[in-house]
């Protein structure tokens, strides 16, 4: 287990290379990981082990359960058929392709062929690497103003692939062990793992939220959110099943629109504020760890094994994802420039180390596979970790920051405009003698509102083009307009002592409600 005094070190760490990575503008998951390569050069922290044992019963569980937690079931509908397809015999195929290339391309690089790992520990390499990590890239999206349907998939896909990558690699390993092992038999176990993962994974998530309807204590609310992410995952794996599905169904469950509305605004905000920052506490230790569990001059003396990996790793999901897209039916068809970040995006993270150290002592070439997937994730995390925002923005699929912050400009001038012309009605008489003065300025705030309201209008158009042309930009923008105007006609006549703080809190939570409903709906 962690130290106490390493775990406090750990995120004093994290919470620096946070505040460098902004002023860098880099993932501060590339940064944590960089950290941790000096961190663990150096031997400044003592590097706790990243065992299978803190992944699975820690870290993997509050991570699946946050990120499902904030995919609605119904974006997940939406896209179900994709992210299965890229999820279940995408990432077969991409065993598949993985298993038959790499070796010829690992003796491309001068290895001698005796030192090459034979197939059936290609396979098991294969099937742990099919686990890809988007925290490093879902955060820069969302930062970058993305498609919104691009995050869902990514996202999707790595929760889902998870769940997969872990089935196909207990697969691999059996069947290497029993080589007599019917495919029938593999199919069928395949089958009650996810199966039965959905069933419990149901199970929690429903009982957890008809607990939540009948609490209105918003600590309790936290617990049993809690409950459910850890509880699904145990439960799971107690039963032989997916740890992985069980808490993504959970999560999903959690977050849907029906649940968030069975609870009140206190409780919707501490279930995000908890799980905000138990995400970003685990993201943080959890790349700490991989910087600091690697050892660099290890990966250089099997560069060429990590290489060619790396290389055949990043080109087996890139024609994947291309030939699956092709194959999809015209409506659910992957856009080209989505396909392309879609297959760069597709980092690899600790679950891949950790499986690969699960490894038995004893399993052929286990140093080499080990060294390979170090490497390979080290490489996707620096590497496509850090293009992938310019990739983006190559490709036109951000709002450029001059116009978001022209949008929120503009959206704030219109504000304050609303604002003076009312108070100008409520006052004017009392403070303007002359009327013609008076009507002169409201005609001066009224031509500044229209000039707001086009240029308004203009960049609402422009930032809509970020999520893929999506509708009702413009109506979400007058929503926040409205909104903000209300909340602060609130607030002034508190404080002008126009209104009990009673009143206070019971509008604003129903302001609060409303709006809450009205994002869930987008």
């Amino acid at each position: 287990m962690i130290h106490a005094g390493s775990l406090v070190l750990l995120l004093v760490v994290a919470t620096g290379v946070s505040l460098a990575a902004r002023r860098l503008r880099i993932p501060y998951t590339v940064g944590l990981v960089v950290a941790g390569l000096v961190l663990g050069a150096t031997r400044a922290i003592e590097a706790p082990p990243l065992t299978r044992e803190l992944l699975f019963a820690l870290i993997l569980p509050g991570l699946l359960f946050d990120a499902a937690l904030n995919l609605h079931i119904e974006e997940f509908k939406r896209d179900a058929v994709t992210l299965v397809s890229l999820a279940v015999p995408g990432v077969i195929a991409a065993i598949i392709v993985i298993v038959f290339v790499l070796g010829p391309t690992i003796a491309l690089f001068g290895v001698d062929p005796h030192a090459i790992p034979a197939r059936g520990a290609l396979l098991v390499f294969a099937a742990l690497m099919s686990a890809t990590d988007p925290v490093a890239v879902v955060a820069l999206f969302r930062a970058l103003d993305a498609p919104r349907r691009l995050q869902v998939i990514i996202e999707g896909e790595s929760l889902l692939n998870d769940g997969t990558a872990i089935i196909f690699f207990t697969l691999a390993l059996g069947a290497i062990a029993g080589a007599e092992t019917a495919s029938a038999t593999i199919v069928t176990d395949f089958f009650y793992i996810v199966g039965a993962g959905v069933i419990v994974g149901a199970v929690i998530g429903v009982a957890v939220d008809q607990g939540i309807r009948r609490l209105h204590d918003p600590t309790l609310e936290v617990m049993l959110t809690t409950i459910a992410a850890y509880g699904s995952f145990v439960a799971a794996e107690g039963v032989g099943a997916s740890g992985v599905i069980a808490t993504v169904t959970a999560g999903m469950l959690c977050g849907s629109s029906e649940a968030r509305s069975g609870r009140s605004v206190p409780a919707r905000m501490a279930v995000a504020t908890f799980w905000e920052y138990l995400a970003f506490a685990l993201n943080s230790l959890v790349f700490l760890l991989i910087g600091l569990v690697v050892r660099v001059p290890t990966l250089v003396e099997q560069w060429r094994f990590i290489l060619a990996a790396y290389v055949i790793v990043t080109l087996s999901r890139a024609v994947v994802t291309t030939a699956l897209s092709a194959m999809l039916p015209p409506r659910l068809r992957i856009p080209p420039q989505w396909t392309a970040i879609l297959a760069w995006g597709g980092l690899r993270g600790a679950l891949s180390m950790v499986l690969a150290l699960s490894l038995p002592e004893s399993f052929p070439n286990r140093d080499i596979l080990i060294s390979m997937t170090f490497g390979v994730v080290i490489l996707s995390i620096l590497a496509q970790g850090v293009t992938v925002g310019p990739a983006l923005r190559w490709l036109g699929l951000t709002t450029p920051t001059r116009r978001r912050a022209d949008y929120g400009e503009t959206q704030s001038m219109l504000l304050s405009a609303y604002s003076a012309l009312d108070e100008l009605g409520r006052t004017g008489g009392r403070v303007f003698a002359d009327e013609t003065m008076r009507s002169a300025l409201a005609l001066e705030y009224q031509e500044r509102i229209k000039h707001a309201e086009q240029e308004l209008g203009a960049v609402a158009k422009h930032v809509g083009g970020s999520n893929g042309g999506s509708p009702g930009v413009a109506p979400a923008a007058t929503r926040r307009l409205l909104y903000d105007t209300e909340r602060q006609r609130i607030l002034d006549a508190f404080h002008a002592g126009a209104m009990s703080e009673d009143a206070r809190n019971r509008l604003l939570a129903e302001l609060d409600t409303m709006w809450w409903d009205i994002q869930a709906e987008r």
